[in-house]
């Protein structure tokens, strides 16, 4: 389970023809960030339809159909696909050095130079050799997604697209006190709506995820996008929230650890991305093991080519330069004091009051900021972690 946009260009360097073959539901041609207050709603929107052709940017896509598309490719390529098999441990030599795995299956132990655990975000292999340190629940939200099913018509009509264009939509407020955030996403013939909600927020709050999205969709901006969906699917996916402040050790002796499992998940407010750093990391593991067993040195040491690629590319890049970000949109501040304040600067300045004469943007601001109990010397602070974390 996952939201429903991915981002696929890191395939171009396995795949360079992927985008005619991949089962895509729609490439995304708009994006929409939207901050909602109880009433309100303030959507900044972009639109390029150069993103619905080659190269594109991104898609949306059902994580079943895609994820059996690429495992096609690798088998294509010689591996080897089991199905059905859970793994239950590590298997070590006698010196201690992981050489394989155990499996559900009777006599299903399997040996291995170097294993890559890509088990998730609660990531058993990693926890089993010592790589996390430790397990802390504020770093972790839960993905609550719900599919509505709509005409493909009716989709094109409400979200302004046609043949298979796709839209983005990020939400900021709408999650009933819970910090977190929401989304939509458009497929062919329907639409994902969800909720990303803090962990020991929501369990505070004592809410259930159901509820939360069913308030989101009764939100006057949000209802007439939806009005006459069938609710098809319900699905809950946790979230490593805290990027580089909760990875794990990536390298041990015959291990290397990706995706959900090394927490290499993007959660930056405009940027919510997993998928793409999930890809890229498994390809880079692949590529370092490869190498590593060609040089007949499979320790940590000997693996550490996998580390400098992370390093190296948007992997690591990208965590590095937003490693504040995902603390400051999931601040209090952030959660509950800004799209009011937002959307409340918005709605004066939109609003004609004649015959009393305009008041003026300063006053306006002056006035929301103390409205919404946001101290200056706060919203100075939050503007330099913004820009320096996204500049």
């Amino acid at each position: 389970m996952y939201g429903g946009v991915i981002y696929p260009r890191i395939l171009d360097e396995l795949i360079p023809d992927w985008f005619e073959h991949a089962p895509i539901q729609r490439w995304i041609v708009r994006r929409s960030t939207m901050l909602l207050s109880d009433t309100g709603a303030l959507n900044i929107d972009y639109r390029s339809n150069a993103w619905g052709q080659a190269p594109y940017n991104g898609a949306t896509a059902y994580r079943p159909d895609f994820d059996n598309w690429l495992a096609q490719q690798a088998v294509a390529a010689g591996a080897e696909l089991i199905c059905s098999t859970t793994v239950t441990g590590l298997l070590r030599d006698a010196q201690g050095r992981i050489n394989g795995i155990t499996t559900d299956r009777p006599d299903g132990d399997l040996t291995a130079s170097v294993v890559i655990a890509c088990d998730g975000v609660n990531s058993f292999i990693a926890k089993e050799a010592g790589l996390y340190k430790a397990v802390d629940a504020s770093n972790y939200t839960l993905g609550v997604k719900e599919t509505l099913s709509l005409p493909k018509s009716v989709i094109d009509e409400r979200f302004g697209v046609r043949d298979n264009q796709g839209v983005d939509i990020e939400i900021l407020g709408g999650t009933s006190g819970v910090n977190g955030g929401g989304f939509i996403y458009t497929n062919l013939d329907t639409i994902a709506v969800g909720v990303v909600l803090k962990l020991p927020k929501l369990s505070a709050q004592k809410k259930r995820p159901e509820e939360i999205i069913a308030e989101l969709k009764r939100h006057p901006a949000i209802a007439p996008l939806i009005e006459g969906a069938e609710v098809i699917e319900y699905s809950a996916h946790l979230i490593p929230e805290a990027g580089l402040d909760m990875m794990p050790k990536m390298v041990a002796d015959g291990l290397l650890v990706a995706g959900d499992a090394a927490a290499l998940c993007l959660a930056a407010g405009i940027w919510l991305e997993g998928v793409n750093f999930a890809m890229a990391s498994g390809m880079y593991a692949g590529q370092s093991a490869a190498q590593a067993m060609t040089a007949g040195n499979t320790t940590a040491a000997g693996l550490q080519t996998y580390t400098k690629k992370l390093n190296e590319t948007f992997v690591l890049k990208d965590h590095k330069k937003l490693r504040k970000i995902p603390h400051l949109v999931l601040s209090d501040r952030v959660q509950h004091k800004y799209p009011g304040f937002v959307t409340g600067i918005v709605e004066r300045m939109f609003r004609v009051e004649n015959p009393h004469p305009k008041p003026g943007v300063r006053r306006i601001l002056r006035e929301e900021r103390k409205k919404a109990g946001i101290s200056l010397m706060d919203l100075v602070r939050d503007a330099l972690t913004g820009l320096k974390g996204f500049g």
